[in-house]
């Protein structure tokens, strides 16, 4: 088929997905994977073969800086203890574990320790894309060990390719591989994004700002490759970082911008894959003599299991080793771990390595094992997406897992710390700006509303909690003792000796009447309420980077808050100053 014919067809067949997966109550990549597998009984369209070169040039990096781009920096570091031996010790057990059962059961030992390192990384698109119901710690902590964990396997897919094709590799050759493919790409990430920080700095324009950030991940994984380091960690090394500094040196309209184009062009990706895996499936099976079809479904069949077992009881062998969550009970733990070990899914990342796997050997004769190691990586994935895809949901609700409200309060915290520091600053940003008395009141009586809507949401919330978890003698609590959970609220000209207010009473600041209007007009006025509305959200936004800084909210939530902010600063310059 043309190139334009398979572009019309992945269109359609992501159009379709996206309208069916609702009506079905189906996860959308789900219903893209069974679409797949149907259209690859079309004969022409089984024409259409997926090189690994494309899933690793176009797809991953694209798709893994998204995803490192909404993974929290701060999550990542609080769950290292978690993260690193969940991204390269159990990988190496488990890619081991499948290679022993598939040797056992007649796969050559080099083709079946390809195998093991093509099908041991849980896959961090298919993980964003199906864990949304996931309480937010979970989700995140799978979501890094997704995005770390392929560096692992890809080494082991190339000590794994090297036997196969009978080479000789040494213990010194293969920690002088898992040096450089761990730290090379580290390094390629951190360099992407320095020289990305001196580039953006410099810039204004939101097209070239955006332009820039999309050639990040390409670059980074190009220098990693060009190193023979691993392009995967460069990545999300890159990713990470310059989502950290991004809100420095990018402007409202950019991020605005990019937060609206990169989820659609990151579904219509991931969208792609899933439907180019399903054909890819039924390719192999096509492929594969239908006397051996049989002993490869068992042999597919036993290596998702073992990929179970060993990741919940490697989570159960570490578990002393690892942090638990404060007030976590034995039985929740284990229900957690059964959680973790349903949301490992399998995707392109496996696929791409299967697919690597050279077609012939020195001499020219045919790999041993290859179609094999295809076949059942293909069908791992389709076992993990088809069986604990579905299975995810009933599994979560059986967990019953504390319920996660971090992110809330956090947030609320955030706006009513940006909203405080914004009021406490008024006078000195007014007369910097050179504000009229009419303006700055007229900027504080909307601050207080803005600040006493925040804790009238906190005071609800905390007594819709209060009312969850109490008995029914004790769900009545005293209007003194929520408000002093609300903490401080910037005085008024009336506020009490201790600089408190009780939300409900909050009275708001009169406007000045002492002014000769007459000698400011509207557009003057506009002119000095557009600079200070300015004013106070730099105030706002510092106070925020500077709460994100101290790690005393989420990277998430700061993210969220400055989102909000920068609506208000497009509103407030207008539509093409703030393009410029």
């Amino acid at each position: 088929m043309q190139g334009l014919e398979v572009t019309v067809l992945l269109g359609l067949a992501i159009l379709l997905g996206t309208v069916l997966a609702p009506r079905l109550r189906v996860a959308t990549p789900l219903v893209l994977l069974v679409i797949g597998l149907a259209l690859g009984f079309v004969p022409e369209l089984r024409q259409i073969e997926l090189p690994p070169e494309t899933v690793l040039l176009l797809f991953l990096p694209v798709l893994l800086f998204r995803e490192a781009w909404t993974t929290s920096l701060r999550s990542v570091r609080r769950s290292l203890r978690y993260i690193v031996p969940m991204s390269t010790l159990l990988v190496v057990a488990s890619a081991f574990a499948v290679a022993g059962v598939a040797t056992w059961m007649g796969v050559p030992w080099e083709a079946a320790l390809v195998l093991g390192a093509a099908v041991a990384p849980p896959d961090a698109t298919a993980v964003a894309a199906l864990g949304r119901l996931l309480p937010e710690r979970t989700f995140m902590k799978l979501k890094a060990e997704s995005l770390t964990n392929d560096g692992t396997a890809l080494v082991l897919y190339s000590i794994a390719v090297s036997l196969l094709i009978g080479d000789q590799i040494t213990p010194w050759e293969i920690t002088g591989m898992v040096l450089v493919s761990y730290l090379g790409g580290a390094v390629a990430g951190v360099a992407v994004a320095a020289l990305a920080f001196l580039a953006l700095r410099r810039m204004e324009s939101t097209l070239t700002i955006n332009l820039t950030l999309a050639l990040v991940p390409f670059v980074a994984f190009l220098l990693a490759e060009v190193a023979h380091a691993s392009g995967v960690l460069a990545v999300v090394f890159a990713g990470l970082i310059v989502a950290w500094i991004s809100p420095r040196i990018t402007t409202a309209m950019s991020r605005r911008s990019a937060d609206a184009t990169w989820p659609f062009g990151v579904y219509l990706l991931n969208g792609a894959l899933f439907v180019l895996i399903g054909l890819e499936i039924q390719l192999v099976l096509h492929e594969i003599s239908p006397s051996e079809i049989g002993v490869l479904l068992l042999i597919t069949v036993a290596a998702w299991i073992v990929l179970a077992v060993v990741r919940y009881l490697f989570q159960w062998l570490f578990s002393p080793f690892s942090r638990p969550a404060t007030g976590s009970s034995r039985s929740v733990r284990h229900r957690s771990r059964v959680v973790s070990t349903v949301a490992g899914f399998r995707g392109g990342v496996s696929l791409a390595i299967a697919l690597s796997v050279p077609l012939t050997m020195a001499d020219g004769s045919p790999v041993p094992g290859r179609e094999a190691v295809v076949f059942i990586t293909a069908g791992v994935i389709v076992l993990t997406l088809l069986v604990q895809g579905p299975l995810l949901p009933a599994v979560i609700r059986w967990a019953n897992l504390p319920s996660d409200d971090a992110a809330i309060e956090e947030f609320e915290l955030a706006q009513r710390a940006i909203s405080g520091a914004a009021l406490a600053a008024l006078d000195d940003l007014a007369a910097e700006h050179g504000i009229s008395d009419v303006v700055k009141d007229r900027a504080r009586r909307e601050g207080y509303e803005r600040l006493e809507l925040a804790n009238a949401r906190a005071l609800a919330r905390l007594r819709a909690a209060e009312e969850r978890d109490r008995d029914d003698d004790d769900m009545m609590v005293g209007d003194d003792e929520a408000a002093s959970r609300m903490g401080p609220v910037p005085p008024g000209p009336d506020g009490d000796d201790d600089g408190r207010r009780p939300a409900g009473r909050l009275e708001m600041i009169a406007v000045s009447d002492d002014i000769d209007l007459t000698q400011r007009s509207p557009l003057i006025r506009h002119r000095e309420a557009t600079r200070l509305r300015l004013a106070i959200l730099d105030r706002k936004r510092e106070v925020l980077l500077r709460l994100r800084r101290e790690g005393t909210i989420d990277d998430l939530v700061a993210r969220r808050i400055l989102a909000d902010l920068d609506i208000e600063e497009i509103r407030a310059r207008g539509m093409d100053k703030a393009a410029d």
